[in-house]
């Protein structure tokens, strides 16, 4: 990067939109897809995989083999740790799709610990945690933190 408003892109990574915002890194062995949106100032780790009709906003963080389909929503903050893993079909079958993927909201300042799974058509609320390794079922309200399998309320954040 040579100025502060230079988006990084390297030489691995497979970007194919043209909707990256400034200051955003993209690393090794990224794919990024034509329509996709990506806010200022993101990092998108290597081996991440971005759809289509997906919006990431500003100061966003994806760590390493995070995949997101179309219809997720990131807004800005979050942080989304290596390996989580999201769905947006609920009744999935080769080569059979639905007339419209589920829309998956994350709201501004959430993070979602390694390995957790978010399954389709669910809101994380603004500023939630959700620990490693859970598996998230249901929608979780602002400022809250979930861990376990199924995902469940351990306690109220601060605001």
């Amino acid at each position: 990067m040579n100025s502060n408003q230079e988006i990084f892109i390297h030489p691995t990574a497979d970007v194919q939109t043209k909707n990256i915002g400034a200051q955003t890194r993209i690393w090794q062995f990224a794919v990024v897809l034509r329509g996709a949106i990506i806010g200022k100032n993101c990092n998108i780790n290597s081996h991440t995989f971005i759809e289509d009709d997906v919006v990431i906003g500003n100061n966003v963080t994806v760590k390493c083999g995070v995949y997101l389909w179309n219809g997720i929503r990131i807004e800005n903050n979050v942080f989304i740790g290596p390996n989580v893993t999201f769905t947006n079909d609920k009744y999935p079958r080769s080569k059979q799709y639905p007339n419209a993927f589920q829309t998956t909201i994350l709201k501004a300042g959430a993070s979602i610990g390694a390995n957790a799974t978010i399954l389709g058509g669910i809101t994380i609320g603004k500023n939630v945690m959700i620990g490693a390794g859970s598996v998230v079922t249901k929608n979780v309200p602002d400022n809250e933190l979930w861990v376990g399998n199924p995902a469940r309320l351990v306690k109220k954040l601060e605001d």
